[in-house]
């Protein structure tokens, strides 16, 4: 769901219909300092901050970032400090601080459950966001884009109150070398570390194997899986072998793609079908295969909860009542190198042709990748950072081409875009599953938009509140 697409607003709305509600993990650290730096006009930032359990965070983070009745419209927003292997301390402050506000903002006032998602891809932020959630009581940790063995141990630590560390992927590194990415719940919290609830963990996956890895060869428990298929939104699987493009350009999927979902329900373990399973009928399609239930992405991303800028919401609902909406899986756009769905919009990064684009740059930084430095230091790079940069850092010119700053174009799609130097906003980068096509069928006669409750009714026909 993108950075602050499925925030704490539409994740509250789900779980308080008696539906697991999962805010994304992404970038959170630089939403919450945006979303302060525009003067947090509702107080909902401020209000969640009151309720951060260490002395002294929340009131750095307000006179670093806070600016009552919102900065001027032209003047760059405040940023935040890069992901890094040895971060600072301001920054892991930020980051704990943020995944606290996002799932406390979720769960506040009802029962319901909420669950976090996050991406192996995004590494250096990993341990801080966790126990931010945690500390907020989150139920459910999801996580893609990678293989994530590693977690269930963290969250099994972090349960206990003990010091963490966490494998961080370096290009480079020499054999039996390791670089650790570590996190203390005692020294963060002044001495004495919290007991914490320990959440449920999920692994994003596309293929039977890697549910078997992860099932048979993690650090803790794996309570489940989410199997998406490649018509999801957002990052995909590569597809398994040479890859290859259709006419289009476009990543082509074939049968070795397909998720014996047999071997899936022979590990015993609960799990739910995800792409393009945001339609009527497919939830009893699923718990015919076995599934628990269905994870729906699309159908909630337009939906009047999420955070989409509702003008963008607009053009995805004219664009899908005229059977003109495309989603193009994009093999470079990403920086991870992963297959992307860019939703084709005007006035988007999906429109280069003809709207102004401001120079390459590498400001947020947490798809960058690092690498090892001759010294034996860490050095980061980024295929969307300038060319020459990049290749002067280690890189080739050839993995700079096609690649989008990801990062910016997420935080600009929520209505929170960085301006230029040369005076220009950054350019959303909209992302869905193939289902965005339909969305308009959500919309009732007469309205310009949905709910996350119309979805679920229609979904499943009803509606459950949890118990207050």
């Amino acid at each position: 769901m993108g950075a602050g697409v499925s925030d704490w607003r539409l994740a509250r709305a789900v779980s308080q219909t008696g539906q697991l509600g999962v805010v994304s993990g992404t970038a959170l650290a630089a939403i919450l300092a945006r979303r302060l730096q525009v003067g947090d006009p509702d107080g909902r930032m401020r209000h969640a901050l009151e309720h951060f359990p260490v002395p002294g965070v929340a009131a750095k983070i307000l006179a670093d970032y806070f600016i009552p009745g919102g900065k001027l419209e032209n003047v760059p927003f405040k940023l935040t400090p890069m992901p890094a292997l040895r971060p600072g301390a301001d920054y892991v402050a930020l980051t704990v601080a943020a995944n606290f506000v996002e799932v406390f903002l979720a769960k506040e006032g009802h029962a319901g459950l909420v669950g976090i998602n996050f991406l192996e891809k995004i590494q250096f932020p990993t341990l801080p966001s966790v126990f931010g959630a945690m500390l907020a009581g989150v139920d459910y940790v999801l996580m893609g884009a990678g293989i994530p063995r590693a977690i269930p141990g963290v969250l099994d630590r972090f349960a206990r109150g003990e010091a963490t560390e966490l494998k961080i992927d370096i290009v480079g590194v020499a054999p039996g070398e390791d670089f650790l990415s570590t996190f203390s719940p005692a020294e963060f919290c002044g001495g004495q570390a919290p007991t914490l609830k320990r959440p449920l963990f999920l692994g994003i996956v596309a293929s039977a194997t890697l549910a078997i890895t992860l099932a048979r060869k993690s650090s803790g428990q794996v309570n489940g899986f989410v199997i998406e298929g490649e018509t999801a939104g957002g990052h995909n699987a590569p597809p398994r072998g040479p890859l290859q493009l259709n006419a289009e350009g476009e990543p082509i999927y074939g049968p070795r793609d397909v998720v014996d979902l047999e071997k899936i329900r022979e590990l015993g373990l609960p799990f739910w079908l995800a792409g393009s399973y945001g339609a009527v009928g497919k939830l009893a399609e699923a718990r015919s295969q076995g599934a628990a239930g269905i994870q729906v992405g699309t159908a909630f991303a337009f939906c009047e909860e999420s955070g989409i800028d509702p003008r963008i919401k607009q053009q995805v609902f004219e664009l899908s009542r005229a059977g003109k909406l495309r989603v193009f899986t994009d093999p470079l756009a990403s920086p991870t190198g992963f297959p992307f769905k860019v939703v084709q919009l005007p006035g988007t990064l999906a429109d280069t042709k003809n709207v102004p684009l401001r120079k390459r740059l590498c400001d947020l930084g947490y798809l960058r990748h690092a690498y090892r430095k001759a010294d034996g230091s860490t050095g980061y790079r980024c295929p969307a950072e300038p060319v020459d940069d990049y290749v002067r850092k280690g890189g080739t010119v050839e993995e700079t081409l096609g690649r989008e700053c990801v990062c910016n174009g997420l935080v600009s799609t929520i209505g929170l875009a960085q301006l230029s130097k040369e005076k220009v906003f950054d350019l959303p980068l909209v992302t869905a599953g193939n289902e965005a096509a339909h969305v308009a069928k959500f919309l009732q006669p007469g309205r310009n938009s949905y709910t996350a409750a119309d979805v679920i009714q229609l979904l499943i026909g009803k509606v459950e509140k949890p118990a207050a």
